[in-house]
């Protein structure tokens, strides 16, 4: 609680000294994103891994920290304005491990900054590209550590189709790109349930349809 409210200063410092065009500070906005997200995802706060009486115990007293620091972080992003750009593709490998984070709110208020990042790498440069490659890679990396559930693939289709659709330009090409990462999910989830299985066709199919 108390590096979350040292963290929680440090950002309002942020926003009142270094967010306008003059005294932008990217360095300190990139510590500040991976500081929140190192914070958020330490494993001391992973709720679920305890048991249940330890579990109503610390949200009885602390609430989910997670939550908390996850809209922080939420809305020091929309905050960031015109120098968003300056954090694509870096930030999605941090932002995709903290919507990874299996609390359904967090994910549900984190989810559409990924649509966010594509809406402004298409703006900067008619494509988002870059954002595809780096979440595309993130991803495989991170389900390959674990993380990463059917809930998830379900929420990231539903939010991001539904910002996609309502967008004049990336209709087409945003619900291409969701269905591929939400087929690469798929594949990645079967791939990682499979792996212990002392079947070597399963395992060879699952490896085939990853590739």
């Amino acid at each position: 609680r108390v590096f979350l409210r040292a963290i929680n200063q440090y950002a309002d410092m942020l926003n009142k000294k270094f967010l306008d065009q003059a005294n932008f500070e990217l360095q300190l906005w990139n510590n500040y994103f991976h500081l929140a997200v190192a914070f958020l995802t330490q494993e001391s706060l992973q709720l679920e891994n305890f048991s249940s009486a330890k579990r109503a115990k610390i949200l009885n007293k602390y609430g989910d920290m997670r939550r908390q620091i996850g809209f922080e972080i939420r809305d020091m992003w929309y905050n960031l304005g015109q120098h968003k750009i300056k954090f694509i593709p870096e930030m999605v490998g941090p932002i995709l491990e903290m919507t990874l984070i299996p609390e359904t709110e967090l994910r549900k208020a984190t989810i559409p900054i990924f649509f966010d990042m594509m809406q402004c790498e298409f703006h900067s440069t008619r494509s988002f590209q870059r954002f595809e490659n780096e979440i595309i890679t993130k991803l495989d990396h991170e389900v390959e550590g674990g993380r990463g559930d059917e809930q998830y693939k379900v929420l990231f289709d539903k939010i991001l189709l539904e910002h996609c659709r309502k967008h004049k330009y990336l209709a087409k090409s945003g619900e291409t790109f969701v269905k591929l990462v939400v087929r690469l999910m798929e594949r990645l989830l079967d791939y990682r349930t499979i792996m212990h299985d002392e079947n070597k066709e399963n395992r060879m199919s699952c490896t085939v349809n990853v590739l």
